[in-house]
């Protein structure tokens, strides 16, 4: 009998590439140009995860009047010409290139569900040279946001894993809420953006500490 196919599915910002200080420049040069009072890093931050239009309107006053769709605009077009210009240099988590590999090369499928549009992953991706490693790319543009599961739905439709052998790996509640809403296992990481306890009270079967727990966490997990 052969084993079942196992899908990992990772996060980027805050578990994969650390992203914060270009988020936090570019979320602060958009409500700069509005006129607006800049936003607390720490509030920025706690929306990482999230569809961009949602990660805004959560940073603003309840009765604001403001259009979310001038912003969101804003928000692109600033990160389009950063990016064009060679900034969002994100750097990698330690140990992440060689981890991430390593589950490739021991059978592991591997996939991305983020809060960032297509053109923002492909970005990372080939910045650290992983486009081809990954066969399922869930993106905020092609499937409804964080934590609806239907990112999570479509990896399974992609790679034909059963939802048992599926594992998200995540740093904020928004990534273990998907993977409760998907019926799949959720483990998330400290390194992120969101608290252990959080993770943990959120639905996570673990939470681990480096990349290296991860892969043997995943090799450990996955033996039914």
């Amino acid at each position: 009998m052969n084993d079942p196919l196992r899908l990992v599915v990772l996060d980027c910002d805050g578990t994969m590439v650390d992203s914060q200080r270009a988020i936090i420049e570019m979320m602060h040069a958009t409500f700069e140009a509005h006129n607006l009072e800049l936003p607390d890093r720490v509030e920025i931050l706690r929306g990482v995860g999230l569809e961009l239009s949602v990660g805004i309107e959560r940073l603003l006053p309840d009765d604001h009047q403001l259009e979310l769709s001038d912003l969101y605009n804003t928000y692109k077009q600033l990160a389009t010409a950063f990016r064009e210009e060679g900034g969002h240099q994100d750097p990698l988590y330690p140990d992440a290139d060689e981890v991430i590999r390593a589950l490739d090369q021991a059978g592991w499928i591997l996939g991305v569900a983020t809060g960032k549009a297509r053109v923002g992953l492909d970005h990372v991706l080939e910045l650290h040279d992983m486009a081809d490693l990954f066969v399922t790319k869930q993106t905020s543009d092609s499937a409804a946001g964080k934590p609806n599961p239907e990112m999570l739905h479509n990896a399974m439709r992609d790679t034909g894993v059963e939802a048992d052998y599926v594992f998200m790996v995540g740093d904020t509640t928004y990534d273990i809420a998907m993977a409760v809403n998907a019926g799949t296992k959720a483990i998330g990481v400290s390194w992120g953006y969101h608290e252990a306890d959080e993770l943990l009270e959120a639905g996570a079967q673990t939470v681990v500490h480096s990349y290296k727990e991860l892969f043997a966490v995943l090799e450990e997990m996955s033996q039914f």
